[in-house]
């Protein structure tokens, strides 16, 4: 998890959100932890969503430009 420093790229968010949620299907964790764990998990969300949004973002910018191109010549 990023704090301050660089962030994690998507795939690493990603494996440790799916790290949280098996953590949490399993069912073993006490309600603290469960709950410390979801809060985690939540974040991991938000950070894996930012990721996509700013790749397809990227993708929008490049198509255009791709478009822009075939229009001039």
């Amino acid at each position: 998890m990023a704090s301050g420093k660089e962030k994690d790229n998507f795939e690493d968010s990603l494996n440790n959100l799916e790290t949280i949620v098996s953590k949490l299907e399993k069912g073993e964790l006490s309600l603290d932890k469960s709950i410390e764990m979801f809060e985690k998990g939540i974040s991991m969300y938000n950070e894996c969503k930012d990721f996509l949004s700013t790749a397809e973002n990227k993708i929008m910018v490049l198509t255009e430009s791709l478009k822009e191109e075939e229009l001039e010549e």
